[in-house]
């Protein structure tokens, strides 16, 4: 199995607007996707959409309060069915770190590497809508390559 790890300071007195734009359908809109709707609760499902080539469906596994977001892909790509996203938030000095998982991919296809780089990509959009308070999320998003 393998997974993409990434790790991120956010400049934020408290993890809690971290975690508000992490757990809440409209913090989601904010950073990720506009198009985000459903149920951010613990077996709640959220879909984020993309336009093409498509989105993805996340049942909420867990939610901590200022501490941890858990999700299971459920629908979507193939190479996404079955894996996890997690965001473990800590607060260090003036930072809150987020350290970000998308955990179980079956292997390291090219497609990953591409998730890959937009995690980051979306990742720098939560830290400029919490430290500025506008992110990126699609379709504002940063274009990386013909998948978006």
């Amino acid at each position: 199995m393998s997974d993409i790890l990434h790790r991120v300071g956010i400049k934020a007195s408290s993890p809690t607007a971290t975690y508000q734009a992490l757990s809440t359908i409209d913090g989601l809109r904010g950073w990720w996707t506009t198009d985000t709707h459903g149920e951010s609760r613990p077996g709640g499902v959220i879909r984020f959409r993309f336009g093409p080539p498509g989105g993805f469906d996340m049942k909420v596994l867990d939610l901590d309060q200022d501490a941890r977001v858990l999700w299971e892909v459920v629908d979507g790509p193939g190479e996404w069915i079955g894996t996890r996203v997690r965001f473990d938030l800590r607060q260090d000095g003036e930072h809150t770190i987020v350290l970000f998982r998308h955990q179980g991919w079956a292997e390291p296809v090219e497609f990953m590497h591409h998730c890959s780089t937009k995690w980051g990509v979306f990742l720098m959009s939560l830290k400029s809508l919490v430290e500025g308070g506008a992110g990126s999320p699609h379709p504002h998003d940063v274009k990386i390559d013909n998948w978006n």
